[in-house]
């Protein structure tokens, strides 16, 4: 498939993953007063579409994984910060609530390699993505109180769900900056490495996942994201649907003879 148009990021394919970087280092990677929304979400889009992607890797080029809502703007009341608050409203839906519906609609495995400050509607993208690998640099600010205004983006929904809702709490209701060993600690992290191991790192998890049989990498995913909404009973009867489907791919078939074999399997999926 052709790679989406993006304007304010670049795209990066390497055999089964994609890595997205964010280039808009002048205004430290924001999200709004950019059209970096319109990239992750066409990016998000593309990769659901694309069945020969199985990972996608988000970071940042320069100081910032991301600052969230560009604060001048808002100063200025300008951009999706201009009008009235029915205006404004309508433009977190259709601006910022794009990102958090993509993310969590993503059916590709998502890993944050968070290179810098993310805070704000940053800090919440990388709690949308399913893994997030931090460095040195990395820092992490559920800011919203600190500006007078809520997680417009819904990032309370999303944090809570990693942390628990005190803890999450905590980082909402203070504003507090947190940095990379701390955020490893509460569990945000799944590793710490040194800036210059970044992104190497999180393309290493990326690369590992990818080379997994596609379908069932996705029907996993989509599963595990469906278990936190539905009942055990109903669920059960979903999964018991997708391991039939799964056993009558090709793929599980060159796992099994591979695993007779003793070799690496090469997956099609099919």
């Amino acid at each position: 498939m052709n790679q989406p148009e993006l304007r304010d990021a670049s795209l990066r394919i390497n055999g089964r993953y994609a890595v997205l970087r964010f280039e808009r280092d002048d205004i430290r990677n924001a999200l709004t007063g950019s059209h970096l929304i319109d990239d992750i979400c066409n990016t998000v889009a593309w990769a659901n579409a694309n069945h020969d992607i199985s990972c996608l890797v988000l970071t940042g080029e320069g100081r910032a994984f991301s600052a969230g809502g560009n604060v001048k703007d808002m100063r200025d009341k300008s951009g999706m910060f201009a009008g009235s608050a029915e205006q404004i409203s309508a433009s977190y839906r259709h601006g910022i609530q794009r990102i958090s519906r993509a993310m969590h609609d993503a059916e590709v495995v998502t890993i944050a390699a968070i290179n810098g400050a993310a805070v704000g509607a940053g800090f919440d993208l990388c709690c949308m993505c399913d893994l997030r690998i931090g460095c040195d640099s990395t820092r992490f600010g559920e800011t919203f109180i600190n500006l007078g205004i809520i997680p417009g983006d819904g990032g309370a929904w999303f944090l809570q769900r990693l942390l628990g809702y005190q803890r999450a709490a905590e980082l909402t209701f203070s504003g507090r900056i947190i940095d990379a060993d701390e955020a490893l600690s509460l569990g945000l992290l799944l590793e710490k490495v040194s800036n210059e191991q970044l992104l190497s790192c999180a393309e290493s998890y990326a690369a590992d996942y990818a080379a997994k049989p596609p379908i069932t990498l996705r029907q996993t995913k989509r599963l595990m994201k469906l278990a936190q909404r539905q009942e055990l009973g109903d669920f059960l009867d979903v999964c018991a649907d997708v391991q039939a489907r799964c056993h009558a791919t090709e793929d599980h078939m060159t796992a099994l003879q591979a695993f007779f074999d003793k070799v690496t399997p090469k997956f099609r999926g099919r």
